[in-house]
């Protein structure tokens, strides 16, 4: 795995403080353990450092020779959370993207409260149909993918209806993502009339970050707040979860800060209303 996200690297190292704490209240070395589980010390150093991730084996060994079998399942349960952090579009897209569109189901109908920036494209909550479609489309084609398109866009119609029940959805869009033409004019034309129409939901919340405001920092990366607890990052490579606590805090505050440069009501509806204008 590519150390690519510092969240997936300060889990490991986290786990490895734990698997440190547990040999240490076992009066253990890592010399000693190691020579007890016929490991390298070396082997033992990596794991408790988080340069190294243990396998499931490793971690019941380690438990066990340390007479700590009974935190060996929690162990397992983070490592393989851990291992979950950091995907690879290919890992997770291989089954098609119908399976990609119903793995985010279980955490949307845990979350109450949804926070989205988008400094690219219209969310999935509140796209139409045909912009899911093009989109899909476009990654189908781009990654070589099974043509599940169909029924990828059913999942992801059918998780929208979480829009119209009681949770709320704060969502904010810089003003060039009303402009790219994900499927042509005809369906961007369509998906912008649609935020006009959702923007007076009680649940919605829509922002638009004019393009030309002054600005105390350029534009993040795109991200998905779920409650609390998990941040959902769409790198090029891969899909990355936070979960570190401090680094879910930092989303929050990026996304106020945002929110603060953000126009709603009248003035985004202005905004929008002049992009579906620019179609014709």
């Amino acid at each position: 795995m590519e150390p690519a996200s510092s969240s997936v690297q300060e889990a490991r190292r986290s786990l490895g403080r734990r698997l440190g704490e547990i040999r240490k209240s076992a009066g253990l070395t890592k010399r000693a353990l190691a020579q007890g589980l016929g490991w390298h010390e070396s082997k033992a150093s990596r794991f408790e450092s988080g340069t190294r991730a243990p396998s499931e084996r490793d971690l019941r060994a380690w438990c066990h020779a340390c007479g700590a079998d009974d935190q060996a399942e929690d162990l397992v349960s983070t490592a393989q959370g851990i291992e979950g952090m950091y995907v690879e579009w290919r890992e997770m897209e291989r089954d098609g993207l119908t399976y990609a569109q119903r793995s985010a189901l279980p955490l949307w109908e845990r979350t109450q409260r949804f926070r989205f920036y988008s400094p690219w494209l219209i969310p999935g909550p509140v796209q139409t149909a045909s912009y899911i479609k093009a989109l899909l489309t476009s990654i189908r084609d781009h990654r070589g993918l099974a043509d599940d398109i169909d029924s990828a866009v059913e999942v992801r119609v059918e998780k929208q209806k979480i829009v119209y029940r009681n949770h709320q959805f704060s969502i904010l869009l810089e003003e060039d993502a009303l402009y790219h033409r994900v499927g042509g004019p005809a369906v961007l034309a369509g998906q912008l009339g649609y935020l006009l129409t959702v923007m007076a939901l009680p649940t919605v919340s829509i922002g638009i970050i004019p393009r030309d405001i002054e600005r105390p920092f350029m534009p993040v990366e795109g991200f998905f707040l779920f409650d609390d607890h998990t941040v959902n990052v769409e790198l090029v490579s891969a899909h990355l979860t936070v979960v570190q606590r401090h680094e879910v805090a930092m989303y929050a505050d990026t996304f106020t800060a945002l929110a603060n440069l953000s126009v709603t009501g009248h003035d985004a509806r202005d905004i929008i209303t002049r992009a579906i204008n620019s179609l014709d």
